[in-house]
């Protein structure tokens, strides 16, 4: 039976590319609710679904080491120098794989967006806002996924009303139940994503109100229907060219599609980084940690205060608001406080003496900046 691959078990069939911890930091972005299809398989290895392959990834100080499964389980290993093949053909099946791994790494990096400096986003957001200074060593190298536009859209469908253990179930649901097997590890099934044609599949909406998706099954279908009727199979990809208001309208024209959603896709797959997803989270922290709306009675999130809060945070953050957004999201959900806490002790789970050191300095400054404020409110 094939297993679950793991680095300290052999690197043969691994691949590796330069990639420092603060610009991607694999557990703060794969765990934060960005995407729901991948899933710790070891001590700091996640395998997911991407581009129709499944992958195990995880991470040293300084690269990104990346593990890409065959149809059947394991990687195919490289034959051996002169084993079995002639001179010319054992060097046309390095070429083939050469070119596999210049695929394998293209892809990866599209997925993540390495080709945008994260460290210098960071410090830009540092100097521009107090508050994303505080949490900036400790959850350095939380990044964008640029993912398939048609897994994040019925992904975030399925995200209405829902917290994000039963959004993972959902979507391994749908892509176990409609998508093409992939392989096997450890007896655990691993899927590609739905089609649309799949998805809009008459039959799909009853199917998936087994499965328990509610009132959610008739807006999957229904979307996927009105895509490939009104648009065809490519517009999503092609939504990525087009501006960034124009795509939040249409995709809020979609069945069970709304603010949220539309700008969930828009930044995790449509390449549009100003956008500003706004929920009652969003909304607490705006309020708690930037005094926004102070005073205000207001108490549901209006489409106008939705806007209202998107412009805020894209006029203290500038062009990259969405990115900045997501380290303050992910700063704050439960599941990591322990790294808060970590870093109030002067330690980092993420990243060594440096960053524990960089932090105590900020708090240094920190604290001689409220000293020299105290001083200035005493003198006048």
């Amino acid at each position: 039976m094939s297993q679950h691959a793991l680095l300290s078990v052999g690197s043969k069939a691994w691949r590796s590319l330069l990639c420092p911890r603060s610009e991607l930091r694999l557990d703060l972005t794969l765990g934060c609710g960005q995407t729901f299809r991948w899933r710790e398989t070891g001590p700091d290895h996640w395998t997911g679904v991407m581009g129709g392959r499944v992958w195990t990834l995880t991470q040293t100080d300084h690269a990104l080491w990346y593990y890409v499964y065959s149809r059947h389980g394991m990687k195919a290993e490289p034959s051996p120098t002169g084993q079995g093949l002639e001179g010319g053909a054992n060097r046309s099946v390095k070429t083939e794989e050469a070119g596999l791994d210049v695929k394998e790494e293209e892809l990866l990096r599209d997925y993540f967006q390495l080709d945008v400096g994260l460290q210098d986003l960071y410090r830009d957001w540092s100097h521009r806002d107090r508050h994303f200074a505080l949490v900036a060593d400790v959850f350095s190298g939380v990044r964008m996924i640029r993912q398939d536009p048609v897994e994040c859209l019925f992904s975030f469908i399925c995200s209405s009303n829902n917290h994000v253990s039963r959004i993972q179930a959902m979507v391994e649901k749908l892509c176990h139940t409609l998508g093409a097997r992939l392989t096997t590890l450890d007896q655990t099934h691993y899927h590609d994503f739905p089609t649309l044609h799949k998805l809009a599949d008459s039959s799909v909406e009853a199917c998936l109100r087994l499965l328990g998706f509610g009132y959610r099954a008739r807006f999957v279908q229904q979307s996927a229907r009105l895509i490939l009727d009104s648009h065809g199979p490519d517009w999503l990809m092609q939504l990525r060219r087009r501006p960034y208001p124009e795509v939040r309208g249409a995709l809020r024209a979609l069945p069970g599609v709304g603010l949220k959603v539309a700008d969930c896709v828009c930044l995790m797959s449509l390449d549009k980084a100003g956008a500003v997803p706004v929920d009652t989270h969003i909304w607490q922290i705006a309020r708690r940690d930037y005094s926004f709306g102070a005073g205000s009675v207001r108490k549901s999130l209006t489409d106008r205060l939705y806007q209202e809060i998107g412009d805020f945070f894209r006029q203290l953050w500038g062009p990259n608001a969405g990115w900045a957004q997501s380290v303050l999201f992910c700063a704050d959900l439960k599941k990591f406080q322990h790294l808060k806490m970590a870093g109030r002790d002067g330690g980092d789970e993420a990243g060594g003496e440096e960053e524990g050191k960089s932090r105590k300095r900020r708090r240094v400054a920190a604290a001689g900046r409220k000293r020299d404020d105290a001083v200035k409110e005493e003198g006048e």
